[in-house]
């Protein structure tokens, strides 16, 4: 009786194993590719300034990480920032916001002083373009005064959006930045 017992409970215990996974295979987690029309492309350019505070009375990024042998490094290669970098309309850190550069920032070079840039361009400077953002991944070669950034996505008034960002340093020092960014974002 035991035996045909511990038969039967296995029997149950796979009958049910085999319905639930036949069930789970009915359902979808995907649905059917279909041809989509985005629309017409459109341009958009942007002008700002980018600062990046890391010492002062209100920084705005901190270093989060470091590699042994950061500290011993010409480039300091292997350190990890978070951001959450003040945008503005000119130059002067008081002028008006027009949104947060917020994101991770690493140093990426070995033999010269560059970084490896994962951030979202979050706009609240206007109406139009409240909420939207542009995601820019790219690498900085921060001591060249100009560079240009890739811009890989974005989501709101700047969804599917691709372009480019041209960057240069008006002032630095003591790691402190400010970066004037003009931007000509494609998007639908």
């Amino acid at each position: 009786m035991g035996a045909m017992a511990h038969f039967s409970f296995l029997f149950v215990v796979m009958l049910l194993s085999m319905t639930h996974s036949v069930a789970n295979q009915n359902e979808k987690w995907w649905s059917e590719t279909i041809p989509y029309k985005m629309g017409k492309e459109k341009m958009t350019k942007l002008h700002f300034y980018f600062h990046d505070n890391i010492t002062g009375d209100h920084p705005t990024a901190f270093k989060i990480a470091e590699a042994p042998g950061s500290n011993i490094s010409a480039t300091r290669f292997g350190e990890l920032y978070m951001a959450d970098d003040p945008l503005t309309e000119g130059p002067d850190p008081n002028s008006r916001l027009v949104g947060r550069a917020q994101g991770v920032y690493g140093l990426s070079g070995m033999n010269e002083l560059s970084l490896i840039m994962g951030i979202s361009l979050v706009f609240t400077g206007n109406k139009k373009f409240n909420g939207s953002t542009i995601s820019v991944f790219t690498r900085n070669p921060i001591t060249r005064k100009e560079r240009e950034f890739t811009i890989v996505g974005g989501t709101g008034y700047f969804r599917f959006a691709h372009g480019f960002i041209n960057a240069k340093t008006l002032r630095s020092g003591n790691k402190n930045a400010i970066v004037e960014y003009n931007c000509t974002i494609v998007h639908y």
